[in-house]
């Protein structure tokens, strides 16, 4: 088996424009969402004790840091725009990466941009509303807004999210602080497991982080414990697209110390955030609170802090929709470097040093989702979870693809490589596998979705042309070109 070498296009590459701290604040951005106020009710429920508790997160963290440092040696040996989806060409072929991407650009990756929208919408109206669709305006200006700063350039872009990123966290320390110092007396306690609210409805993942989602699951802890483990995961993903900006880091080892760092920050803030709810409200008020963030800040400061949850939750949606839009683009634009048919995505602007023709299909098909979702009074959640097989299908063949690109490419150069394979990336595939298969029962016939959206992409990979010979570019092989 042969790996195929990228070949020099006309349309420009990504220049290496972004350093370690800025790949940093994109990562974190990418992981610290909206979820962290939401989703440790379902964690405590499904874990048993405060012991149970934490363990859970920490072992997210754990198998998140395996996953990363995976993509660690994929990233540092093949940096490229394309990320999983180059990953996934070297490796298999062109078809099963034109799945992968075609998924990423139907809903895998525009649909939470869309979501996201929301979630800022929502809180950004409960301290300015602004008429009977106010939700909805927010969420289009949201998209609309990051697109034409990604648009204007990557220097504006890593600098509106360094910003975002820094005040993110600081949100969080604040949540952190409010609960360690001012709103103690919690009881710690255990969460009983018997059915004291009626039965987590699948689709799990859409309760997750929808309002009045959440219930106690009847089965003892350690029959649940696997739940709380895939909402724990679930808190922990988007550390994977950081391999879509390896291309422009300047230091060829940035992408390495970006991701550790990134995991190492968010575990921590983690396990703080998490240790300020249960010291507040305790582990039984945690599983018992729809909004835990906003119950220990209302605790100490009355509507003040529900005020400040508020802001803190809109910042968060926007630092994730940023950097989400950020690496969907670049997904896309791989894309286009491949396929004849698609060559307009393939366009990388000089000036702006941004992938422009992808930037803005996806903001229009991300417009697209909020106007549906608006007219018909339905959100995109559900959609999301049927499409988490997908996700995990794919995240897993490329745990596989470090193994297959160790054999067929055995001489290429390897500034890192994965700690104590093959037993890292052989623990992250089985992960994957779990997690893959518990998304497939919670999704139940919704699955079929995804696999619709496959069917679709199939079709449109079969009108798009032949593959071209090489996979996406690799920028450290070029420098940047004209302009489209």
């Amino acid at each position: 088996m042969t790996v195929s070498e990228p070949r020099n296009e006309p349309q420009g590459a990504p220049a290496k424009a972004l350093s370690t701290f800025d790949a940093t604040a994109i990562i974190v951005g990418l992981i610290i969402g909206s979820g962290i106020f939401k989703l440790p009710q379902l964690v405590a429920m499904n874990s048993g004790s405060q012991t149970g508790f934490y363990l859970i997160w920490v072992l997210g963290g754990v198998i998140s840091l395996m996953g990363a440092l995976c993509y660690a040696e994929l990233a540092t040996c093949y940096p490229s725009a394309g990320g999983d989806y180059h990953f996934l060409s070297r490796a298999f072929g062109p078809h099963l990466s034109f799945l992968f991407a075609w998924s990423r650009l139907a809903v895998v990756t525009t649909g939470p941009i869309a979501i996201l929208g929301f979630v800022f919408g929502d809180y950004a109206s409960n301290l300015l509303r602004l008429g009977e669709y106010s939700s909805s305006i927010y969420a289009a200006l949201s998209v609309i807004g990051f697109t034409a700063l990604n648009l204007i350039g990557i220097r504006e872009t890593k600098g509106a999210q360094n910003i975002l990123t820094i005040l993110e966290v600081g949100g969080v320390i604040a949540v952190i602080i409010t609960g360690v110092f001012f709103a103690t007396g919690g009881d710690a306690g255990t969460v009983a497991t018997a059915a004291s609210a009626p039965p987590l409805a699948a689709p799990a993942l859409a309760a997750a982080s929808s309002p009045g989602g959440a219930a106690v699951v009847s089965a003892p802890w350690y029959a649940t414990a696997p739940l709380a483990l895939l909402f724990v995961l679930f808190t922990f993903g988007g550390w994977n697209d950081g391999a879509y900006i390896s291309a422009e880091l300047r230091s060829p080892g940035g992408m390495v110390r970006a991701l550790v760092i990134s995991m190492a920050v968010v575990t921590a803030l983690y396990l703080l955030v998490n240790f300020a709810y249960v010291n507040s409200l305790g582990l039984a008020g945690v599983a018992a609170s729809e909004t835990v963030a906003a119950d220990v800040l209302h605790k100490a400061f009355g509507n003040i802090g529900s005020q400040f949850i508020s802001v803190a939750v809109a910042i968060s949606s926007l630092t994730s929709i940023n950097s989400t839009i950020i690496v969907g683009a670049r997904s896309n634009y791989a894309l286009g470097c491949d396929w004849r048919a698609l060559r307009w995505l393939g366009r990388w602007n000089a000036r702006s040093d941004a992938p422009r023709n992808a930037l803005l299909l996806q903001s229009a098909i991300a417009l697209g989702l909020i106007a549906i979702s608006t007219s018909t009074g339905h959100g995109f959640q559900s959609l999301i979870d049927y499409t988490l097989p997908v996700f995990w299908f794919f995240v897993m063949m490329v745990g596989v693809g470090l193994f297959v690109l160790r054999r067929a490419d055995p001489d290429r150069p390897r500034g890192y490589r994965v700690p104590f394979y093959p037993l890292t990336p052989l623990v992250f595939i089985a992960t994957c596998a779990f997690l893959l298969y518990s998304s497939l029962s919670y999704a139940g016939s919704g699955a079929w979705f995804g696999v619709a959206v496959l069917g679709v992409g199939g079709v449109v990979m079969l009108f798009s042309g032949t593959a071209r010979a090489s996979t996406a570019r690799e920028a450290s092989t070029h420098s940047s070109g004209s302009t489209d």
